[in-house]
């Protein structure tokens, strides 16, 4: 199965479809929200998305410790304030998704609210990427489902059993457009809690196109997946990781992220056919560095071929070693000189 995005399959035999990811390293800055665009049309993604959310919308204003962060971040101390301070203005998302269609790219915004989701819909998006956070968040799935757009799906810490209520609460919407991205929440995330094999279960068990959102430090784990057979990839990026900022420390830089995408496009590459045998480019060292059956000496026509008249040698352009045993014994049909490969023909 497969769904498109503006002029994109995504799906079996497709490119993997790369968002980068700017999310709220705009920092409440225009000038750099674009600079950020800049950077992934640099790159050669092919979709950069922000977040459109507001905290009054998406934390309360609770005292509870669970609010309450640690020396990890920088800017704030409770999570309603730090939600606060990385809000994308609702303003800016007309003129931001025009200044991404001007470089090439697709423009994508997760939303976190109804009226995050109205107004990206108002705007044209091609699609909703939805968080993993609010993956089992029944409501809100339907109402963006019955937006009647494709629908990408990160599932960081669900279950099966809780993807499978996710799906039918979008289809029964009757929408089926869906990718699920198969995700983990640490920021970053240890190499060893992964688990990439997770993405094979999700593909086989709900068959929709599979990918992987990516929180891990580098590039390897993105290309890892697309090997492995991910259809959607997923990463921060920054304009710096020396910026302030809870997600700037994890996310690449600009090279990096063009890094990333010549890797995975490299790493599509080299997957190619499963066919198994030598390919075109190889056609020169297929003959040149095999070996086969040559006369190391004059034999004449008539005679019997004995086992010190022939070796076994560089290049392969006579009989195939497999086929000595029936050579030695046989007469030869015509005169061979030495350093002539034996054939059938001379055989």
């Amino acid at each position: 199965m497969s769904i498109k995005i503006q002029d994109k399959l995504i799906g079996e035999d497709q490119p993997c479809f790369i968002i980068a990811e700017a999310g709220s390293n705009h920092d409440r800055d225009l000038g750099q929200a674009k600079k950020l665009i800049d950077v992934a049309a640099e790159a050669g993604v092919d979709a950069v998305k922000f977040q459109s959310f507001t905290a009054d919308k998406i934390a309360a204003r609770t005292e509870d410790d669970i609010m309450k962060l640690g020396d990890e971040y920088d800017t704030a101390d409770h999570l309603y304030d730090l939600y606060a301070k990385l809000e994308l203005p609702r303003e800016w998302q007309e003129e931001l998704r025009d200044y991404a269609e001007e470089k090439g790219l697709i423009f994508l915004s997760t939303p976190f609210d109804y009226d995050a989701v109205d107004q990206l819909d108002e705007l044209g998006i091609a699609a909703f990427k939805i968080a993993s956070f609010e993956c089992i968040d029944l409501p809100f799935l339907k109402y963006i489902a019955k937006k009647g757009k494709p629908i990408i799906l990160s599932t960081g810490m669900a279950n099966l059993g809780e993807i499978e209520e996710s799906i039918e609460a979008i289809y029964n919407e009757e929408n089926q457009q869906l990718a699920l991205l198969h995700c983990g929440i640490n920021y970053p995330m240890p190499m060893e809690d992964v688990n990439l094999a997770a993405m094979d279960t999700m593909k086989q068990a709900f068959q929709v196109p599979v990918g992987y959102s990516d929180h891990t430090l580098g590039i390897t784990v993105p290309i890892a997946a697309v090997a492995r057979g991910a259809k959607v990839i997923e990463k921060h990026y920054t304009l710096s990781r020396d910026l302030p900022g809870p997600d700037h420390k994890f996310a690449l830089e600009p090279e990096e992220l063009k890094t990333m995408v010549k890797g995975i496009r490299e790493a599509e590459a080299a997957i190619g056919s499963p066919i198994k045998k030598h390919v075109d480019s190889e056609e020169i060292h297929y003959y040149r560095g095999r070996r086969s059956i040559f006369a190391i000496k004059d034999i004449e026509k008539g005679m019997t071929i004995t086992e010190d008249m022939v070796r076994i040698l560089r290049p392969g352009i006579g009989l195939k070693p497999k086929y000595y045993d029936l050579v030695i014994g046989r007469k030869a049909s015509a005169d061979i000189k030495a350093n002539e490969p034996i054939t059938w023909e001379n055989v």
